[in-house]
């Protein structure tokens, strides 16, 4: 895994180094035993999961601004752990409603010896941080609408919201509440990922 986990990277600009690689796997290995009992994700194959995981998330942190981070509805830690990973010095809460999701994710930490990871189960609407943060990241929201209007209370002063879709964003964009404004709409290339992905960076008005 180590050796396909190196190809994929190459085909990008991103930069691991060894440790940050044997933690990606790790978390993959982690993935996969937990997932018979606890079924976090429908990806079943190691493989697969480098590539709709691993890099599916990595390819979002050179656009991420600021220092402290909350991925609401983290799942596994979808993208939350990787980006945790990429950024060891960078702060990201792990938020999830699902404790067998929190179990999962304190084992991650652990094991990993990830100090920058805080996960945190709640529901985001009754998540009323002392500090707002300067980045809210989401993946699997149904749609950025309803991102915003329930992680609405989440930024801090000068905080932005960091919303990863698929293929079809104009509508929602166009759809989207005064509150905010569009700072950037940014094409990802995931390696090996047959399907468009898109970075949807808002900036509260």
């Amino acid at each position: 895994m180590l050796e396909k986990l190196r190809a994929l990277l190459a085909e990008t600009t991103l930069s691991l180094s060894e440790q940050q690689l044997q933690q990606c796997v790790s978390y993959v290995q982690l993935l996969d035993k937990w997932n018979s009992a606890y079924n976090l994700t429908s990806v079943r194959d190691r493989n697969e999961m480098l590539i709709k995981h691993v890099m599916d998330s990595l390819v979002v942190a050179p656009y991420l601004t600021g220092e402290r981070f909350i991925d609401v509805g983290t799942g596994p830690g979808l993208p939350g752990v990787l980006l945790a990973i990429y950024y060891p010095q960078k702060q990201f809460t792990l938020l999830d409603s699902l404790g067998k999701r929190i179990r999962f994710l304190n084992q991650v930490k652990l094991q990993l010896k990830l100090d920058n990871i805080y996960p945190l189960q709640s529901r985001v609407e009754d998540h009323q941080p002392e500090q707002g943060y300067d980045g809210v990241i989401s993946r699997a929201f149904a749609s950025i609408n309803d991102m915003l209007s329930w992680c609405r209370h989440l930024p801090g002063t000068n905080g932005r919201f960091f919303a990863m879709k698929g293929a079809a964003v104009q509508e929602e964009i166009a759809a989207l509440p005064d509150f905010v404004k569009v700072a950037a709409v940014q094409p990802l290339a995931v390696p090996q990922l047959q399907a468009q992905r898109h970075l949807v960076i808002l900036d509260p008005c």
